[in-house]
């Protein structure tokens, strides 16, 4: 890979666990238990090479819709796996950055995400962004509903501050957003700050994407011409 031109801010859609599980006749667990491995191997590899920010999708707000069982067991990996990465995040001096409406999380999860923001925040390196109950639409409602309750008025309304109310305030846009598993679209992931992206789609399941399955996509993107409308 060729360190000139990386992207600045990659974001994941990681998708196929449960295909993956499938198709060798798994349990849906194994499926999202691999998937979590895959993730701290994309992380690792993230660092190593520089990107200064990774976000990973890991639960929208449809996904409620999925078995509550399915559910459940999410949180549960989820919960088990933040408290175990939480010494590994420090020592790799990445700071963690959780996004999503948590009203709507139990107690154990947003315990969890306390301590994992709470424990990473003196880190200096890699910004790790987690979307968890994330929702493009609702967070423009959000922000839209803060600004008025706010008291601002129409004309200091403008893009930039518009974008300092998001869940990603403060956080650069994604220069290349990646999507596993075959399917090619957003899923309300990212609406507002998506705006120049360069999409890069690939059809491996999210338990066997890798580090090379990255470069690849990083390689795509530095393969491209950005022009922002010009």
């Amino acid at each position: 890979m060729i360190g000139k031109g990386l992207p600045g801010h990659v974001a994941i859609i990681m998708d196929g666990n449960v295909r993956w599980a499938r198709a060798k006749g798994l349990c849906n667990s194994d499926g999202y238990k691999m998937g979590v491995e895959a993730a701290f191997s994309i992380v690792r590899a993230s660092c190593n090479v520089g990107i200064p920010y990774l976000t990973l999708f890991l639960f929208s707000t449809e996904n409620w819709n999925r078995n509550p069982n399915d559910v459940r067991l999410v949180f549960s990996i989820f919960e088990k796996a933040s408290v175990s990465a939480l010494n590994e995040l420090c020592d790799a001096n990445i700071k963690v950055k959780v996004i999503g409406e948590r009203t709507g999380l139990d107690q154990s999860a947003r315990k969890v995400i306390k301590n994992l923001e709470a424990g990473t925040a003196d880190n200096s390196g890699m910004h790790l962004c987690l979307a968890i109950n994330y929702g493009g639409r609702s967070e423009i409602v959000s922000a839209a509903s803060r600004m008025i309750n706010d008291g601002l008025r129409a004309e200091e309304v403008s893009v930039q501050k518009f974008a300092s109310y998001l869940y990603t305030g403060g956080m650069p846009d994604p220069d290349l957003i990646i999507r596993t598993a075959g399917e090619k679209r957003l899923s309300n992931f990212l609406l507002w700050q998506s705006s120049y992206s360069e999409l890069y789609f690939c059809d491996t399941l999210w338990p066997d994407f890798a580090e090379k399955d990255l470069e690849m996509a990083i390689e795509a993107y530095q393969a491209r011409c950005r022009k922002y409308g010009k």
